[in-house]
C-alpha cells in the first residue's frame, strides 16, 4: 500500500504548519519503530492532534476517525490521507479489516482508545477495546503516548512510551494503557 500523491503534498505543509505555529516538544521519538507495524495509542485532546501525530515521525500515519467525517467532499480528501472511517455506535468489522490490512503490510496506525475528544483536559474518558483486540489479532506492539499542555501556548508536549505487547486478557490490558498513558501524562 503507497501513500497517495495527496498525502505526499499535504503532509509536508503539516509538518510546517505545527513546527512555526504549535511548536510542540516531542519526548521519547525513538519509542517509535522506524519500520515495523505498530499503533499509537493515546489521549485525545483537540481535533489538532492528528496532526501533530502526523508531524512527529518520518513514517506515514493512517489513523481511525469516526465515520461522520466523511461527508462530500472532504470525505474524498481523508481517503486519500489515509484515514480509515470508524462507524462508532455499532461494531465496526470493516475499519478493523483495513487496519489490519495497513499492519500486516508493516504500517504505523494511529488510535484515540476514548474515542472522542476529551472535553475535561486531564480527565481520560473510558477506553474503548479496539485498538487492544487490533494488537493482540495482529501481533502489534502498541506505543503509548499522552498529550499535555494547550494548543497554541508554550508547553504542549507529547510523550512517546515505550512499545508494549498485549496479551489475551484484553480488560487487564486495558487497564494497563490506562495506567500507562497515566503516568505519561505527569
Amino acid at each position: 500500500m503507497k501513500e497517495s500523491l495527496l498525502y505526499k503534498i499535504i503532509r509536508p505543509l503539516i509538518n510546517i504548519y505545527v513546527k512555526l505555529i504549535i511548536r510542540p516538544k516531542y519526548i521519547g521519538l525513538d519509542n517509535i519503530p522506524k519500520k515495523e507495524k505498530i499503533i499509537l495509542a493515546g489521549t485525545h485532546t483537540s481535533m489538532n492532534d492528528s496532526i501533530l501525530l502526523i508531524s512527529s515521525t518520518k513514517r506515514p500515519v493512517h489513523f481511525l476517525a469516526k465515520k461522520e467525517l466523511w461527508k462530500f467532499p472532504q470525505g474524498l480528501f481523508f481517503s486519500h490521507l489515509g484515514l480509515i472511517p470508524v462507524d462508532r455506535k455499532n461494531k465496526d468489522t470493516k475499519c478493523l479489516s483495513i487496519a489490519t490490512d495497513y499492519l500486516n503490510d508493516n504500517k504505523l496506525i494511529l488510535i484515540f482508545p476514548e474515542g472522542t475528544i476529551e472535553k475535561e483536559h486531564g480527565k481520560l474518558l473510558p477506553f474503548k477495546i479496539g485498538a487492544l483486540k487490533l494488537a493482540n489479532d495482529t501481533n502489534t506492539k502498541i506505543v503509548p503516548f499522552a498529550i499535555k499542555g494547550k494548543y497554541y501556548k508554550k508547553g504542549l508536549t507529547i510523550r512517546f512510551g515505550k512499545p508494549i505487547k498485549i496479551s489475551n486478557d484484553l480488560d487487564k490490558e486495558k487497564e494497563r494503557l490506562i495506567n500507562i498513558i497515566e503516568d505519561l501524562r505527569k
